[in-house]
């Protein structure tokens, strides 16, 4: 996941082809849509009032809130790309933190 979302949100990333484009945001989206219920799965074992629960969770709803976000133009999709590439990471972060508390 962090390797697809490197390609993206490195410092001397270059732009993807339209094409390659396509299958970041494909594969990214698939990935945000693999990490929540998983999440939620471990945020679940944890107490209501747990502070990395809490905070994993409203990573999901961010996620799910990007996971509608579109463009009509190449640039306009290339930033949506790279906020899912953030998101990926993110989820990444909250779905080792969680799984190592629960």
């Amino acid at each position: 996941m962090r390797e697809t979302a490197t390609l993206l949100l490195a410092p001397d990333a270059e732009k993807p082809s339209p094409e390659e484009l396509v299958t970041l945001l494909l594969t990214l989206r698939e990935m945000i849509e693999v990490a929540i219920p998983e999440i939620e799965t471990f945020a679940a074992r944890l107490p209501v009032d747990d502070v990395p629960r809490a905070c994993a969770l409203a990573c999901v709803g961010e996620a799910r809130m990007r996971l509608r976000l579109s463009g009509e133009t190449f640039d306009q999709r290339h930033i949506v790309a790279q906020k899912l590439a953030v998101t990926v990471r993110s989820l990444s972060d909250h779905c080792r933190a969680l799984g190592r508390a629960s």
